[in-house]
């Protein structure tokens, strides 16, 4: 994965602006239910290699949570989301996002339908591809109608290696 200094919402922007004239192909073509496992299954994909490059790029070689924690900037660059800090630790880290930028670009973009695919699908499976073990749980989303998103994110103090 080739890195580049544009803010993460930007590279959804343009990725949304590619992906929305192949979904609504693939939507004329094969219906709504396929087109919309075959971007989830893309995303998911590309997420875990994200996760796996950025790990790769680490100098310290570290792929515990406080390293993975330290990655959060990037996505909330400018304002893109705003988030509640309710715990970190060494084997913890769980935020609420109060607002989300990416939500409000999707719906602009008329992407509301797969919003939940190109970006809230990829926040279990980027960690997975950063570090397998870290877990990942969210019981709701601003993009599926929340008024936040739940992140908790854990990783049990044995495997921090």
């Amino acid at each position: 994965m080739a890195k580049t200094d544009l803010p993460i919402i930007e590279q959804r922007r343009i990725e949304a602006n590619i992906i929305k004239p192949i979904y609504e192909e693939m939507k004329s073509e094969l219906g709504k239910d396929v087109a919309k496992r075959v971007i989830g299954n893309a995303v998911v994909k590309a997420a875990i290699a994200a996760g796996e490059a950025y790990a790769a790029e680490r100098e310290d070689g570290q792929t515990d949570l406080k390293a993975f924690h330290s990655l959060l900037p990037q996505w909330t660059h400018g304002g893109a989301l705003e988030i509640k800090m309710v715990e970190e630790s060494d084997d913890a880290l769980a935020y609420d996002v109060v607002r989300c930028r990416y939500a409000e670009m999707y719906r602009e973009m008329g992407l509301a339908e797969i919003g939940h695919l190109l970006s809230c699908g990829r926040d279990g499976t980027f960690c997975k591809g950063f570090n397998p073990k870290i877990e990942f749980q969210r019981t709701q989303t601003i993009m599926q109608g929340a008024s936040h998103c739940d992140f908790r994110y854990t990783m049990p103090a044995e495997s921090a290696e």
